[in-house]
């Protein structure tokens, strides 16, 4: 499996992966079901977010962003699906640590994701991709501008 950059024609791909308006909110956070192709290919626009997608050979299996924050030197990886068809095989797990390495390379050794609650295969996912919960402290102070109790986690490689 490859990780390359995001392009326009994937959009249609990954705005149609969510089933339901339940996982769309797991997944972004958004209310509308179903996703407009026209959403996804508009996270791109923003300069600080690095959209990728993971292949297996032409086929597109997942999507992740690497939000980069350069004024407190770390990014947070967002936004992560995999297709239907490629869950439950490590996509995910294989998708999430490209992510990170991605980070690292650009030169970001805080790497943080932040998790709905209620998304308990993700947080196995994430887990087994090397991602740890934050100090319980640090997750209630950056949960209180949000609008859900996330579980933060945070690279096991970064720094703590």
């Amino acid at each position: 499996m490859e990780l390359r950059a995001f392009a326009v024609a994937d959009a249609a791909t990954v705005a149609s992966w969510p089933a339901s308006a339940g996982e769309v909110a797991l997944w972004c956070g958004l209310r509308d079901f179903p996703v407009d192709a026209g959403v996804v290919a508009g996270w791109q626009l923003d300069g600080d977010v690095r959209g990728c997608v993971l292949t297996a050979g032409e086929r597109l299996v997942g999507y992740g962003e690497v939000w980069c924050d350069a004024e407190e030197g770390e990014a947070e990886l967002a936004r992560i699906i995999v297709a239907p068809g490629a869950r439950g095989e490590g996509a995910g797990r294989v998708l999430v640590r490209r992510l990170a390495e991605l980070a690292l390379r650009v030169g970001f050794a805080e790497i943080f994701m932040r998790v709905h609650p209620g998304n308990s295969a993700a947080l196995r996912c994430y887990r087994a991709a090397g991602f740890r919960p934050v100090d319980p402290a640090l997750a209630a102070e950056w949960n209180a501008p949000q609008p859900v109790s996330y579980v933060w986690l945070r690279h096991a490689g970064a720094a703590a």
